[in-house]
């Protein structure tokens, strides 16, 4: 187990993480604080914690949107996938016609060959 020390408005924590994701909660932290200190530029004081609420919840309300963004392109995927089986599936019912029609005009034309050669 890792531990790594992030900075986030202005204060360090000492955290623990899976060995190898040390950059990666590092990346983690400094977007959390960048959101703080946007947010105190914003704000002014209005406390630590609430401004960590805050930040939390703006992070949380893009995770949640990015998530609901990939939901509807996995629905949309999911469609068309369906779209594409409806095509083929149509795509074979036609051609299975067609291939009929030619059966049936190919026997036409055999029985047409028969009644005029002479002979039969």
């Amino acid at each position: 187990m890792a531990e790594v020390t992030l900075t986030i408005d202005a204060k360090q924590f000492r955290m623990a993480c899976e060995d190898g994701q040390e950059d990666h909660l590092v990346k983690l932290a400094a977007h959390v604080d960048a959101r703080v200190k946007m947010m105190r530029s914003s704000f002014g004081e209005i406390g630590d914690l609430r401004l960590t609420v805050m930040a939390a919840l703006m992070v949380a309300d893009e995770f949640f949107e990015e998530k609901r963004k990939n939901d509807e392109l996995s629905e949309a995927r999911a469609s068309e996938a369906d779209a594409r089986a409806h095509a083929s599936e149509d795509e074979e019912a036609r051609d299975a016609a067609v291939a009929q029609a030619i059966d049936g005009l190919t026997a036409r034309i055999e029985r047409i060959t028969r009644v005029l050669t002479p002979g039969n």
